[in-house]
């Protein structure tokens, strides 16, 4: 019969086996906390970011684009940024924020679509009408210049803002900052004066009271412009992001 040989648990050898046990077990539950925070931005869509004119759906766009920033060097107006580490498995993929600085399609057609190589923006897309980033939302009306009857004067957000914008009646082909330029409006109409889609949005009477109310339309493509020139702050009108992707 073959005599069992109990370990000693207090021994040289059971100690190390028990810290080389801990070690695998901590490195393991790092491995796997990496992996889902990764994994939780791109399976709930917690955090889906305004993506590119033209984009494919979203899952179908992070495993399509390769990163190469083509898109972001052929905009005009600087409007695409990569993703940082906090977009998981987003990482290095293009983005519009479009309080700091939207889409307001300066290249006067979709100049992202043709620089992409690997068909993560849709080369079905061919015009800006065609676009569908996601919609424009009023969500906080009681803010809205508009809504109170009140004018604008000045610069839209501020002497310190480095967002750009093609004002046609400065230069048809420069963008400039909208810093270096001034507004005098008796009724603020921000929103629908510098939309680059024709009947996007449009300023409606109110049933109760003098103002005016933005009304967004079904030809806005989210482009973003609305949100970041709205000189409240913060932004009256934010955009909704399309989910299933702005060539939609």
């Amino acid at each position: 019969m073959t005599k069992k040989v109990k370990r000693n648990p207090n021994s040289p050898a059971s100690k190390r086996a028990r810290r080389e046990f801990l070690r695998a077990a901590v490195a393991g539950a790092g491995v796997t906390g990496v992996a889902l925070a990764g994994w939780f931005p791109v399976s709930s869509y917690a955090d889906t970011r305004l993506r590119p004119p033209g984009a494919i759906a979203e899952k179908d766009y992070l495993a399509s684009c390769i990163k190469c920033g083509q898109c972001v060097q052929v905009c005009p107006v600087e409007a695409l940024v990569l993703a940082d580490a906090t977009d998981g498995f987003g990482l290095g993929a293009p983005y519009v924020n479009a309080r700091e600085q939207a889409c307001d399609f300066s290249c006067d057609a979709v100049q992202c679509v043709l620089a992409c190589p690997t068909g993560a923006l849709s080369h079905d897309i061919d015009k800006k009408e065609q676009v569908k980033m996601g919609k424009a939302k009023l969500v906080r009306p009681n803010a809205c210049l508009a809504r109170q009857n009140k004018g604008f004067t000045g610069q839209a957000r501020g002497a310190d803002f480095e967002g750009l914008h093609r004002y046609t009646e400065v230069d048809r082909w420069t963008p400039i900052k909208v810093a270096d330029f001034d507004y005098d409006l008796e009724i603020c109409d921000l929103c629908v004066r510098e939309c680059p889609i024709k009947d996007a949005i449009e300023l409606v009477p109110m049933e109760n009271g003098p103002g005016k109310t933005p009304v967004i339309k079904d030809a806005c493509v989210g482009c973003g412009m609305c949100e970041m020139i709205c000189p409240v702050e913060p932004a009256c009108i934010e955009m909704e992001v399309n989910p299933m992707g702005s060539s939609a």
